[in-house]
This record gives C-alpha cells, structure tokens and sequence, in this order.
C-alpha cells in the first residue's frame, strides 16, 4: 500500500515538473484555443428575438472596481445601439462579447464629460474592428454636432496613421469618426421618435437634469416588449408618464446617506472643494427610493439601477443603497453592475437577469 502512494505521488510530481518545465507552449496552445473560440463568438448571436440591455457601464465619475462610465447597449431583433459611452466602456463591450463593429448608432442622454469620455475608444474600435466605410451616427439632442466635430478633430492623426498602416480596405477613410444627427429637445409631455422602422420604435423624451440642458431619457419599443432608460434626472413625472407599462425601467440613483459621509470626510479632510461638489449633486439625481416610486407610478415590472452614486464598495454599502425600495415598489429590481444583462424574449413576460461578468 505504500509504496503505491509512494509511486503515486512521484508520478504526480513528475507532471508537475513536466507541466512547469512546457508551461510556455502550453500556455501558448492554450490562449490559441481561448483567442479563437472568444473572437469566433458573439453574445448578439445567442440572444433570443427580444429586446435586450447589457450595460457596459453602470457607475458615475466616481472610480468604482465593478462599474465603468455610463453605458447602455440595447440589442432588438438583429440591430443594436449603445446609449452613452463614459470611460472604459469600449472595454467592457468587449469583454462581454459584444462587437462594436455591429453598432448601428450611439445615443447621447446629455453631454455631461462622464457620458461621453469613451466616446473616442467606442468609435475608434467600431470603425478599426467593424471596417466602417461610413461614420457612426452620433444620436442626441442639439449641441451634439460639437461632440461629432471635436472627436473628429482629436483622433484625426491616428485616422491617418492607420489608414496608411492598414489599408483603405481595412480601416477605410470614409468609415472613420461619427455624424450627428441632432433632433430639437422634447417639451414636457412631448416625445421625439429618433427611430420608427417596423418593430421597432426609439423616443426620446425630456428629464430633469438642471442646470444641465438638453438632458433625455430613451423608450424603447421592440414587438411586444419594451424598456425605458433615464439617463441622468431627479424624479421626473415626465418620466413616469414615458414608462407607462414598461416592461424595464432602467433608473439612476444617488444614496443621499452615503454620499453625505463622502461629504463629512471631505469636511473632516479640509477639502472645501469637495464639499461643495458632494452637495451640488444631491439636488439633479434620484434617490433609489425615488426611482423605485417612478418604476410603482409607471408600473413597470422590473427596476434596474444604474449610474449609482456612489461606488459601492463594500457589500453591506448595496443594503444601505436599497433601503426603503421595497417598500416604494412592488416589483423586482436589481443593482447593475458592469456586464449584467436583462432580457426581454418577444411573444413573452419573461424577464431574465444575468451577470456576464
């Protein structure tokens, strides 16, 4: 008996000598099969027709380890839009399987800098890894053609790089940048249809977001299903009568009790700044009891946080975070984070959730 777990064990310690001393090719062989089977494959192509959200982006300004700049990527039927494009989202997209080269458009909720600062990457790798031939259309409300014209005007040398490295058939010169389409912000009560094409029917309608303005949220009707996005906004009745019967309501929120700590340690830490800064934002955003009494009013079936303010660093900061939810709405609801996704089958009710990340 012991001199067969003896021999066992030198039989295991050799493999483990013989795994150490090939870890190079075999690390090799193995990122062969993990890089083919990844750039082979497209989370578009598992999604049954439906209308669905993955958010590549589910935090604020703020750093936050399991959420990137505001980012929403809408997929119905065989189309897809991404809603803001804020830092590192570019990234997340791809980390989610999903290829930015299949982007029909991106739309813009406002033109605060956390919305827009990875605007560039989203572009820059829709055109590059999708070989565009013409620009992204830039989606949002008047004051969006600065934006198409400065992201054209910053990433103009590295468009002339990689044409001349690559090749007009590669990254195509006509492919490169983004076009606006602005539309007039909606008055209150007012919709702007941004997209009517058969199934599938895109609004844009206005939020509360002063002093910032124009500042929209987006509904999205697909077939039988439908999901309506806020963008940034304190409780907004206009909101509320846009969501009606939503199936998804996809709502900012700020904690005002664990923002009001940063505020006391910005206090406590002698930076004025800060201070000022950390009670400015408490009056243009919803509270997670807020948004919850938007989903209870519109009587959507399904809430989902995003733009959480602030970053929820520790799991008991999620408890405090939805403290009183439940009691504002009676329906499910889940805190986003970077990859989760929600999906809205057609022909059903079924409302799925799951974590891609």
């Amino acid at each position: 008996m012991k001199r067969a777990v003896f021999v066992l064990l030198a039989i295991a310690f050799l493999v483990l000598i013989l795994l150490y001393a090939f870890r190079g090719p075999l690390t090799l062989a193995a990122m062969d099969r993990v890089v083919a089977t990844r750039m082979g494959s497209s989370l578009l192509d598992e999604l049954p027709d439906g209308l669905h959200i993955a958010l590549c982006g589910a935090g604020s300004p703020l750093p936050d380890p399991m959420r990137s700049g505001p980012c929403s990527a809408i997929i119905a039927g065989d189309r897809m839009f991404i809603v803001d494009s804020g830092s590192n989202s570019s990234r997340v997209l791809s980390q989610i399987r999903i290829p930015q080269g299949a982007i029909d458009a991106i739309l813009l909720t406002h033109f605060h800098s956390d919305h827009i600062d990875g605007l560039g990457d989203t572009v820059l790798q829709a055109w590059v890894n999708g070989s565009r031939t013409e620009p992204m259309p830039l989606i949002g409300p008047e004051g969006v053609q600065e934006i198409a014209k400065g992201l054209k005007a910053t990433y103009r040398q590295d468009q002339l790089y990689r044409t001349a490295h690559h090749g007009e058939e590669i990254v195509p010169s006509s492919g490169f940048g983004a076009v606006a389409q602005p539309f007039a912000e909606p008055g209150p009560g007012e919709g702007v249809v941004i997209l009517d094409d058969g199934d599938l029917t895109i609004t844009a309608f206005r939020v509360d977001h002063e002093p910032v303005d124009p500042a929209v949220g987006y509904r999205f009707d697909y077939k039988d299903r439908s999901l309506v996005l806020s963008g940034d906004t304190k409780k907004s009745a206009n909101l509320e009568e846009f969501a009606q019967g939503t199936d998804l309501l996809v709502h900012e929120a700020l904690s005002r009790e664990l923002v009001g700590v940063m505020t006391e340690g910005a206090r406590k830490a002698g930076r004025p700044n800060l201070v000022k800064v950390t009670t400015d934002i408490l009056d243009y955003h919803a509270s997670p009891v807020e948004a919850a009494e938007s989903a209870q009013t519109a009587g959507a079936d399904h809430l989902l946080f995003y733009h959480i303010v602030p970053p929820l660093l520790l799991a008991p900061m999620e408890g405090i975070f939805v403290e009183g939810v439940s009691d504002a709405y009676d329906g499910p609801f889940t805190v986003g984070r970077d990859g989760t996704l929600v999906s809205l089958p057609a022909g059903s009710e079924e409302i799925r959730v799951e974590e891609l990340l």
